[in-house]
């Protein structure tokens, strides 16, 4: 039974997607570590941006390209401020995977250098794993992973030791998306610095749910995705360090991205622009500002808090199904709950849950090495944000009880 809810965390109504019915049921979306739903006001941003302002950035003197360019450049400051970062600090990209690539491909080809290693972790998503193992093979530098330990926490006496041999860059995630650990960022940083070592921090599964600040994590570089944080799909953000973007190379070039071109030369634009080759998701960038907007006004710290309830309460009454296995640690986890069910195929599962309405996750979540390392192929996952409910969570157990049934386990 649903434990009572404050009815200050009621925001489904905001999400005009959730008011419709799947298969005769109502929808109930527990995938948004894939992607999140958007609110009405997001939506809206985009259609006005569109309607009345649609026009090219950074290049005209009329009245409509001014105004576009304000609206984007509004954007990257409300971005900033969201991870308490300085607006030039702020890189438009489509999402942390592009991010990631970006830091790679330029900060990353400058200096790692043959012999080098590479250090991430086991947890990584392929999106902070296959441009490191890139980068490595092409520089010939060896990629190495910090272990995790049984519970699904990272194994802080290994990165400790890992650490010490000081590899050119450590890169890791704030919050794994399937096992939902919440690393110690701040610690693993510091732990990293005191070597000289570089610092890439993945926080798209952080950035949704908890109070960011770049600045006091200490981390030369991080990436996030807009999409997972109610915002418009193709729009993210890469967060680096002045003094490093200043140093790196452009990551692609042509228009907007230039200060001056001849026939054989070319110079390049100001950090951020630098980077932001071709015309911009302006619209993106527009929706974007929006979500932070609405998020800020329900606040952090209350969307971190909700969160931990939800996936609390989820962990509380999936325990109590002798025939589920949940994977991850039991506190200080945020987001998701990934598990299985008996020795059905999660994609099984899926489907079942599906005929009731309830979208979640199945499959390897883009973490094969993870999956291997979990002794499994693939796991089901329950993702939230706060739209969701503990309605929701109930609906998940019965769904699962079904499952039980139908393959008699």
């Amino acid at each position: 039974m649903a434990k009572n809810v404050n009815n200050n965390y009621n925001y489904k109504s905001d999400f005009p997607i959730l008011n419709q019915k799947i298969r005769g049921k109502p929808l109930v979306y527990l995938d948004s570590a894939s992607t999140s739903q958007k609110p009405a006001n997001v939506i809206a941003s985009e259609k006005e941006f569109y309607e009345h302002y649609n026009a090219n950035i950074h290049r005209g003197v009329h009245y409509l390209s001014e105004k576009a360019t304000q609206m984007y450049e509004d954007a990257r400051e409300k971005t900033a401020k969201f991870v308490e970062a300085k607006s030039e600090e702020i890189v438009f990209v489509r999402g942390a995977t592009e991010g990631i690539n970006l830091i790679a491909a330029t900060f990353g080809e400058q200096n790692v250098k043959s012999g080098d290693t590479i250090l991430i972790t086991e947890m990584e998503h392929h999106s902070n794993l296959v441009p490191w193992q890139q980068l490595a093979a092409r520089k010939k530098a060896k990629l190495e992973f910090v272990e995790i330990n049984t519970d699904g926490t990272l194994n802080l006496n290994d990165a400790a030791a890992k650490l010490e041999k000081q590899p050119a860059i450590f890169s890791f995630t704030h919050v794994s998306n399937v096992l939902g650990t919440i690393n110690p960022v701040e610690k693993l940083t510091k732990m990293a610095k005191k070597r000289g070592v570089s610092v890439v921090l993945d926080a798209a599964q952080s950035a949704p749910h908890l109070p960011l600040n770049f600045a006091t994590i200490g981390a030369d570089f991080a990436a996030f995705s807009g999409h997972k944080m109610l915002s418009p799909t193709g729009i993210g953000a890469v967060y680096g360090k002045r003094e490093h973007l200043e140093n790196m190379p452009p990551y692609q070039t042509g228009g907007h991205m230039i200060k001056t071109v001849t026939k054989q030369t070319a110079t390049w634009n100001d950090v951020p622009w630098k980077f932001e080759a071709g015309t911009s998701n302006i619209a993106g960038a527009v929706g974007l500002g929006a979500a932070i907007e609405y998020l800020e006004k329900i606040g952090m710290k209350k969307v971190e808090r909700y969160n931990a309830e939800l996936v609390s309460y989820c962990l509380e009454e999936l325990q109590k199904l002798p025939f589920v296995t949940i994977y991850g640690p039991l506190e200080n986890r945020c987001g998701v709950v990934s598990f299985n069910v008996g020795d059905m195929h999660s994609h099984d599962v899926s489907s079942i849950l599906d005929e009731e309405g309830i979208a979640i996750r199945s499959g390897h979540h883009c973490c094969q090495p993870l999956m291997e390392t979990l002794g499994v192929t693939a796991t089901c996952r329950a993702s939230f944000h706060i739209y969701n409910t503990m309605e929701d969570v109930d609906k998940l157990v019965n769904g699962l009880k079904k499952c039980k049934k139908v393959f008699k386990l």
